[in-house]
């Protein structure tokens, strides 16, 4: 499986995908060579999962550290449209 195809994979897509592969393998049923393709697979699927997170975290990281910064910064409230003109 090529990498571009999971990087255009979205979080929710690729961890649907990821359920579907867990279950086939649990369920037994493939042959060793479908078994390790489905492994295979499943690993990748893991990553793009791992990747979207780890992404997600450090934009709320982000956000947090952005927050902290305004609320010790400026509290007049003038970077903010109230309105008033």
């Amino acid at each position: 499986m090529t990498s571009n195809v999971s990087e255009a994979l979205g979080y929710e897509q690729a961890r649907d995908e990821l359920i579907e592969v867990v279950r086939r393998l649990e369920t037994g049923g493939t042959t060793l060579e479908e078994s390790l393709a489905l492994w295979e697979r499943g690993e990748e699927l893991a990553k793009v999962c791992r990747q979207w997170l780890e992404g997600a975290r450090k934009r709320l990281d982000a956000a947090l550290a952005g927050g902290q910064s305004e609320v010790g910064g400026e509290e007049d409230g003038s970077g903010t449209d109230s309105g008033a003109e």
